[in-house]
């Protein structure tokens, strides 16, 4: 076999000459420690995903109420599971026809916008039918086929009660036709009080994102301040300080929150004030185990032979180079605080009707879970975004902000 490869001779290679000043050139502008962050945080598309979510929470949170003109606590019991998308019979240009799950009648416009509930003429129970006037049209509802499908259920016949219908529509004796239109009065539906969900859904991220925000207020301000006193003092008073933490770590929160409740009573106020007194536990570890590593380098030495107070090696060297840790701290127990809250209001621990809390919207959803999935699924929805979007963002900032992972 031939050999084709090519001998390299000197006219082939060029020698390439730098100077002593070329040889110093800088091959990539120089970056500050924060400019640097904000390059590696940009390029996770992770954290760029939660930081838009929490942007969108945020912004239906404050704008939300300009897409409803309902309000969170008005009741309506002639508007009760009003699903957001509506299987509708068309009786005219103008009218449409709606049968919920109870089996009542609702007229609709031509673009979707809930008129009233009809209320039968005339019931035959045996027969199970109703008769209805609309607009001097007959309209006659026979649900007949939902007893025959709950028999067949009960037989265990699970063919036969799929297959039947459980209710029939027929206007002036003519079977209309069935349209599937969306809720344009109540757009995410109403529950099984008449009450919007999206004015509800709106009022409870406001809820949860003022539980977010006060739980990083009292876990900045007091943990961070706590933390770095006793990492920096270290010693006997260390050792007093992180008993008290270890003594209110063990005490269960919903504890916490039963006795407030007995002394204060229920709502967003006994909420905020027991994740105020709990949640700064943590943080107080961290910014301790930072401030006991950083106390030891050579820069808080030097501080302390010019003569720097203690106030002003922990303001000025201690906790801004502890930053790191605390904003990541911060982001990561976030979503754990409107878990919390959202848990203690599930279980009847937290925010009192008529306000509404996620929590409490998927409590209130679980009776009828079966024939009304979106009241539950809704809330749910928004919880485990929030949780995700900080959740993401905490890890991006925490990839960011260590110095370590600089490419």
């Amino acid at each position: 076999m031939e050999n084709t490869a090519k001998h390299i001779t000197r006219k082939d290679v060029e020698r390439v000459y730098f100077t002593n000043k070329e040889s110093q050139d800088i091959t990539r502008p120089s970056l500050t420690y924060w400019q640097d962050v904000r390059r590696r945080f940009m390029k996770n598309k992770l954290a760029i995903l939660g930081s838009v979510i929490i942007v969108l929470m945020v912004l239906f949170a404050v704008f939300g109420y300009a897409l409803t003109t309902q309000n969170y606590y008005s009741q309506d019991l002639t508007m009760t599971n009003i699903p957001p998308r509506l299987e509708a019979y068309r009786m005219d240009e103008d009218t449409l026809l709606y049968v919920n799950s109870e089996y009542s009648l609702y007229t609709l416009d031509g673009s979707g916008k809930l008129k009233e509930r009809v209320e039968a003429e005339d019931e035959n129970k045996m027969m199970r039918e109703k008769v209805y006037d609309v607009g001097g049209k007959k309209v006659v509802l026979n649900y007949s086929g939902a007893a025959k499908a709950a028999k067949a259920r009960k037989d265990g016949d699970m063919k036969l009660a799929n297959s039947v219908e459980n209710f029939t529509l027929k206007i002036d004796g003519k079977t209309p036709e069935m349209e599937k239109v969306w809720n344009k009065t109540y757009r995410l539906g109403t529950d099984y009080l008449g009450r919007d969900m999206l004015a509800r859904l709106v009022y409870g991220a406001r809820i949860s994102l003022l539980v977010a925000l006060i739980a990083t207020f009292a876990q900045f301000c007091i943990g961070v301040l706590y933390g770095g006193i006793a990492g920096y003092l270290g010693g006997r008073v260390d050792n007093i300080m992180m008993r008290i933490v270890d003594i209110v770590s063990t005490v269960p929160l919903t504890l916490y929150v039963v006795l407030l409740m007995v002394v204060m009573g229920p709502g967003i106020k006994t909420i905020i004030i027991a994740l105020g007194s709990v949640y700064w536990v943590d943080m107080a570890r961290q910014v301790r185990g930072q401030v006991l590593n950083i106390k030891q380098q050579e820069f808080v030495l030097a501080a302390r032979t010019i003569g720097a107070s203690g106030k002003r090696i922990m303001l000025k060297h201690l906790i801004p180079n502890a930053m790191s840790t605390i904003i990541v701290t911060l982001t990561m127990n976030i979503p754990s605080a409107i878990f919390t809250e959202s848990f203690l209001s599930f279980i009847g621990l937290g925010i009192s009707a008529p306000a509404a809390s996620w929590g409490t919207l998927a409590s209130d959803a679980l009776g009828g879970l079966r024939s009304y999935p979106y009241q539950l699924l809704l809330p749910s929805l928004c919880i485990c975004l929030t949780v995700l979007g900080f959740n993401f963002l905490g890890d991006g900032l925490r990839d960011a902000l260590d110095p370590k992972l600089r490419k």
